[in-house]
């Protein structure tokens, strides 16, 4: 059966030569193994563009009738095609439909359609796919993070600058730090959704056809919102999936961002936080280990993606204008990049939905932190109407004599130490008053004083979560539409060829 659609393509696509390619020839050109993620979309192309052929009468409904059948034939059972033994999967399916039915009728599938709409279709149509199913994964996690910051309002922690210790803040601060920068990488991947949906299909080869074709058509069929409506622009660009490619590239290193944290959080010398069993690797030699492995593959594979972004900004940059077939190999850093941030956005929610959060022990290390300093100093500013670079300079003091008692606590300093130091930068403030200044403001007091909006005051997180619980919720309403369009779109195309495959029966 091979060799009888072998023999077809090279009827069909080698038109000019009568000669096959030479086998190494034909796997240097062929992108079968890439394809493979292609095939479900292009029979769907195929099947929309010839029942507008039909409609537009260069195919009998008894001609429609086969090509169809022969399409569901492949649809139900892929493996009856040997993509490694052609140049594309286009080729593949023409043969594929060919040696099911004739050249006579196969070889009008490819009317008014050339293989370089035929594959920025099949691409569109699967990056529009991927985008949902990235887009929902992404919001599984906002809405795991949501959950574990509304337990952790008043878990006191500290913030960190340099990776030195620089506030008092809350463990929900933390999450909901990575929830706004999710929802920004979300915001660009959903809104990309519109370019990518537009039709390319009719622009043909590159300058379109004589033949009236009904793009529209074909666009509706296929649950397109609109066309790529100049031709060269439907063949040859490919700023869509450039930047479909960017905004996974900032995906990745968002998660890689929150890896980093959740590994040194876990680490022995931290301790703020227990990574499951179940989301952790065990060392072949070490019996006591417990590795946060999933995260750091997370970290790894964000920098893999970021090199399959500048392989396809580096294939596209320098091509003139009209497909080339450098635009082929774009493919598999597309597909794979989907699947990393697909696999790594589903880890990331099981990882955060297992974690326990040691709450003792990250009280205990802001307790005994510095890092009220600057709540101290802002007390100074509100209470004594003092500069605020005057109580930085005392308050800095003062940390300084600490640290050289043996780091002792703000609040044990004794009065005459205070005093000492007031002297020092000239201030005539009481010491009495600044020491019962820093012994009244613990940690907890310290977050519930703050004032500005989106801090870690417990107030504020919690409008913080009821504001990102509702743009979640707009987000998976609006989604759930798209996904309801593109779903009755091709129960639509499905009805369409179930009803000519009935009347070519007739």
């Amino acid at each position: 059966m091979i060799s009888s659609i072998l023999q077809n393509a090279s009827i069909v696509y080698r038109s000019r030569s009568d000669r096959n390619l030479e086998d190494n020839t034909l796997r240097f050109l062929s992108s079968g193994e890439d394809d493979n993620e292609l095939i479900y979309y292009d029979v769907l192309g195929t099947e929309a563009h010839c029942i507008m052929l039909h409609e537009i009468g260069i195919l009998t409904i008894s001609e429609l009738g086969q090509i169809l059948h022969a399409l569901l034939e492949l649809e139900r059972n892929t493996t009856l095609i040997d993509l490694a033994s052609f140049e594309d999967v286009h080729e593949s399916l023409e043969a594929f439909v060919i040696q099911q039915t004739s050249l006579q009728i196969g070889g009008k599938m490819h009317t008014a359609r050339s293989r370089n709409d035929q594959v920025v279709l099949d691409m569109r149509m699967k990056i529009r796919d991927d985008i949902n199913n990235i887009s929902t994964y992404m919001l599984d996690l906002i809405r795991s993070l949501l959950k574990k910051a509304a337990e952790n309002k008043k878990t006191v922690t500290l913030l960190y600058t340099h990776l030195q210790q620089a506030q008092v803040g809350t463990f929900s601060h933390l999450l909901l730090s990575y929830v706004e920068a999710l929802f920004r990488d979300l915001d660009r991947l959903y809104f990309l959704y519109n370019r990518i949906n537009q039709c390319p299909l009719g622009g043909g080869a590159i300058g379109g056809s004589s033949i009236r074709i009904n793009r529209n058509r074909t666009a509706l069929l296929l649950g397109f919102r609109g066309l790529v409506i100049n031709s060269i622009d439907a063949t040859s660009s490919r700023d869509t999936m450039c930047e479909h490619v960017s905004s996974l590239g900032i995906i990745m290193t968002t998660l890689s961002r929150i890896s980093a944290d959740l590994i040194l959080w876990s680490t022995s010398e931290f301790d703020y936080i227990d990574i499951s069993e179940e989301n952790s690797s065990s060392s072949s030699a070490m019996p006591q280990k417990k590795n946060p492995d999933p995260l750091e593959i997370i970290r790894g594979k964000s920098g893999l993606l970021l090199g399959s972004m500048i392989s396809v900004f580096s294939i596209v940059k320098s091509l003139p204008t009209g497909y080339s077939r450098d635009l082929q190999e774009i493919k598999p850093a597309l597909w794979e990049a989907s699947r990393s941030v697909q696999d790594s956005l589903q880890i990331m929610k099981m990882v955060i939905d297992s974690i326990y959060v040691h709450r003792e022990r990250m009280e205990q290390v802001a307790n005994n932190s510095y890092a009220i300093s600057i709540d101290i100093a802002e007390q100074l500013v509100i209470r004594k109407r003092i500069p605020f670079r005057t109580a930085h300079k005392i308050i800095g003091a003062l940390v300084e004599k600490a640290v050289r008692n043996g780091n002792l606590p703000l609040a044990q300093l004794k009065r005459e130490q205070v005093e000492e130091v007031l002297h020092k930068v000239k201030s005539d403030l009481p010491a009495k008053e600044i020491l019962q200044i820093i012994i009244g403001l613990t940690p907890e007091v310290s977050v519930c004083l703050r004032a500005s909006a989106g801090s870690p005051n417990p107030k504020h997180q919690q409008q913080m979560i009821s504001i990102l619980n509702r743009k979640a919720s707009e987000y998976e309403t609006a989604l759930s539409n798209r996904k309801r369009h593109l779903r009755t779109s091709l129960d639509a195309l499905r009805k369409v060829v179930k009803n000519h495959l009935l009347a070519s029966n007739e």
